[in-house]
């Protein structure tokens, strides 16, 4: 990859141990894919796919919905404070060449519909099924490969 590639992965602030092991994985692998992970910043899925890049040495991005750096998850390299509350799920969506969606709740399905409306590709094994446009994947590993498959086609 000649520039930077900023994937985005939403997903719940609080999960399951399941959906906890699923983020790491997509972690790991947005960091073997030389990506960078962009992500609210704070805990559940945003922070296991951060400690998951951490662990493949790559670089981590959270869009954190307070002026609080301190609030930032440990796995963060990049905490960004913005004071926007949930609007921030927006800057999420607009710094990330591609999302990846994890199961959530409501504000995952904000930064859903964020990427439908702005034609930011979504990548998702996440509960939410609200539009065709929404590529359903079954593991972390095809949800990476599909995300760097939707950037390579808008790079064409």
């Amino acid at each position: 990859m000649n520039k930077k590639t900023y994937i985005g992965v939403i997903g719940g602030s609080s999960c399951s141990k399941k959906i906890e092991e699923q983020a790491i994985e997509v972690g790991r692998a947005i960091a073997k894919a030389g990506a960078i992970l962009v992500c609210g910043g704070l805990g559940g899925v945003m922070e296991a796919a951060c400690r998951g890049a951490k662990q493949e040495s790559g670089t981590t991005v959270g869009i954190l919905p307070s002026w609080n750096k301190e609030s930032v998850n440990p796995y963060v390299d990049y905490p960004i404070v913005t004071g926007l509350g949930d609007m921030r799920n927006l800057m999420v969506v607009k710094n990330s060449d591609v999302v990846i969606a994890l199961p959530g709740r409501y504000g995952t399905l904000s930064e859903i519909a964020f990427c439908l409306n702005s034609g930011t590709p979504l990548v998702s094994l996440s509960n939410w099924n609200v539009s065709k446009k929404i590529i359903k994947v079954k593991n972390p590993q095809e949800a990476v490969q599909q995300a760097l498959k939707e950037i390579a086609k808008r790079n064409e």
